[in-house]
């Protein structure tokens, strides 16, 4: 053992004569790094995800979310899409609403901040947070709310659909008092993306509401209420993502052949079509969580949300949920795997992408779905960009590397303001391979010889708000 312990310091004392000194900067370029959006929700109402129950400490709440994050990395997921406002309420700071009672109870103070936490613990891992709101949903099942909710400020605007009670979206104080919920998140954290799901007037047969409104009124709100925010959102902050995941139908027999027992148009106001294709969104998630075959075919749902308008990306909903359940039985994980192929195959030319829902059934390996996962993202992903917000392209970065005993010490100074993220490539054989998504405000990273040991070149490249990259930095021994 000894001799073996004394081989493996020689090997190591060897690598480091020999690679010791420092990289130069050379005058080449980097091959562009892959891009696909992947992400999963993670709900807080009824504790379906994150936090698993109302009332742990706030330790506890940040160890499980920590747990995602991290999982979340290690599939090489980029994003994750969080409920902040589940009916009303706030998993952060609010002076406009109160704390939700998925948390620490309604109204109760969790002790931190979830939001500037999840935010600030996703970067560091490379990942992107997006904000997910209910818009209208005010209370749930009868369940205590927190003082100042606005249904005790406001009953007036309430209206009851089943058990749920809802903001009458058709009522302009209610529009902006969702609004300036919003936009409260949007100026005070650094989230990456504002998401609403597709809880606009309830599902039947609940959607009766005594709101006096005919279908086409209603659509005319809601439609009113996608556009303001889609504008507020781009005037504050241009590269924070608008995206909406709506019912997965437009309209039964769109496209020809699909049926449903829901008409989003006419039953929920939900025009998502139109806001696709005026670009009132950075991208649209139709929840398609069906099969490829049957009924509602995934591939023909797919093939036709992605023709709409071919300048915005349609990221389709995957039920991972549905593996092995009640509401599916005997689907089999493979059937997601296949769901992405069929996502890539017909994504249109602003880039392909994925969101799960939801987080519990990727963390708990539902029926081995995580092995359909590594399958298919084997390796790290940027989202594709939105040029249409801002098209500049950050300048090369100045970089320095210095090789050493545990692996290489990237470090670069920024040619400007552009970057919001930083990615980090190594040059192995012939491929390009990203090896780090870090924050723009990192400014140096060290590669350890597991990584490094085999770079021909080493690059680091600015991404925009937007996604657009910049020229790399590139680096040779």
């Amino acid at each position: 053992m000894k001799v073996i312990r004394m081989m493996t310091v020689l090997l190591a004392m060897l690598w480091a004569v020999g690679t010791a000194g420092a990289w130069q900067q050379v005058n080449e370029n980097a091959g562009e790094p892959a891009r696909e959006f992947r992400a999963a929700w993670v709900a807080t109402v009824f504790n379906l995800d994150w936090p698993s129950r109302s009332g742990l400490s706030a330790a506890a709440q940040q160890r499980e979310l920590i747990a995602i994050l991290d999982t979340a990395q290690r599939l090489r997921l980029n994003a994750i899409i969080l409920q902040v406002r589940p009916n009303g309420d706030a998993l952060y700071r609010s002076s406009l609403e109160p704390w939700s009672g998925w948390l620490s109870g309604p109204g109760v103070n969790p002790g931190y901040d979830p939001l500037a936490f999840a935010v600030q613990e996703a970067h560091r891992r490379g990942l992107e947070l997006h904000a997910w709101f209910n818009p209208f949903r005010a209370t749930v099942s009868g369940r205590p709310v927190g003082r100042g909710h606005i249904s005790q400020r406001r009953p007036d605007l309430l209206r009851k659909a089943g058990s749920t009670t809802i903001l009458n979206p058709s009522a302009s104080a209610s529009k902006e008092h969702v609004l300036k919920v919003i936009m409260d998140v949007v100026r005070r954290y650094d989230i990456d993306g504002v998401h609403l799901d597709d809880y606009f007037y309830p599902y039947p047969p609940n959607n009766n509401i005594a709101d006096g409104k005919t279908p086409a009124q209603r659509r005319a709100a809601i439609d009113s209420f996608v556009s303001d925010l889609y504008s507020r959102v781009k005037r504050e902050k241009p590269w924070v993502r608008v995206g909406i995941s709506p019912f997965g139908i437009w309209q039964p027999g769109y496209p020809a052949g699909v049926s449903a027992g829901v008409n989003a148009y006419e039953h929920l106001a939900c025009d998502a079509r139109k806001w696709l294709a005026k670009g009132w969104v950075d991208y649209l998630s139709p929840q398609l969580y069906w099969r490829i075959q049957g009924p509602q075919s995934f591939t023909a749902l797919m093939q036709w949300w992605a023709g709409i308008n071919r300048s915005r990306p349609v990221w389709p909903g995957i039920a991972s949920v549905r593996i092995n359940s009640s509401e599916d039985p005997g689907r089999p994980a493979s059937e997601i795997g296949a769901q992405i192929d069929a996502a890539r195959k017909y994504a249109n030319r602003t880039g392909a992408g994925e969101i799960f829902w939801s987080w519990k059934s990727l963390g708990t390996n539902r029926g081995g779905v995580q092995k359909e996962l590594a399958r298919r993202y084997s390796g790290i992903a940027l989202p594709p960009p939105m040029p249409w917000s801002g098209s500049a392209r950050p300048a090369r970065p100045g970089v320095t590397a210095q090789a050493a005993r545990n692996g290489v010490t990237l470090r670069w100074n920024p040619a400007d303001n552009l970057a919001r993220k930083w990615v980090v490539q190594v040059l192995s054989g012939n491929r390009w391979h990203t090896v780090y998504v870090l924050p723009g405000s990192a400014r140096g990273v060290t590669l350890p010889a597991s990584v490094s040991g085999s770079a021909r070149r080493i690059a680091v490249r600015a991404v925009s708000g937007t996604g657009v990259t910049g020229q790399a930095g590139v680096c040779a021994p």
